[in-house]
C-alpha cells in the first residue's frame, strides 16, 4: 500500500480478488469511501459488485487519479 496516499482518494483499482470473484473484479475502478480508522487497519471501505461497501485490505487495490468527468460519470453510476 502507498502510504503517501490520503484516505480520502476516490478510486482505485482492484489488482488481486482471491477469495472475493464475485465481489470485486480485477481492473475495475472502484469507488472508495473515506474511512480513517479501516485506512490505519491497512483497509478500505470499498462499494463493490454488491453495491454496498465493505472493507477489504488495501493490498488488493492501487489508487488512481481520475480526470473530473470521468469521477462525475462513476459516481452517477454507483
Amino acid at each position: 500500500m502507498n502510504t503517501n496516499i490520503e484516505p480520502d482518494v476516490k478510486f482505485a483499482v482492484c489488482i488481486n480478488n482471491t477469495d472475493y470473484p464475485a465481489s470485486l473484479e480485477l481492473h475495475k475502478i472502484y469507488r472508495v469511501i473515506a474511512d480513517k480508522e479501516a485506512f490505519a487497519n491497512s483497509d478500505l471501505r470499498i462499494i463493490d459488485e454488491s453495491g454496498e461497501d465493505y472493507l477489504y485490505s488495501a493490498n488488493r487495490f492501487v489508487f488512481v487519479e481520475l480526470p473530473q468527468q470521468v469521477q462525475e460519470s462513476l459516481k452517477k453510476a454507483a
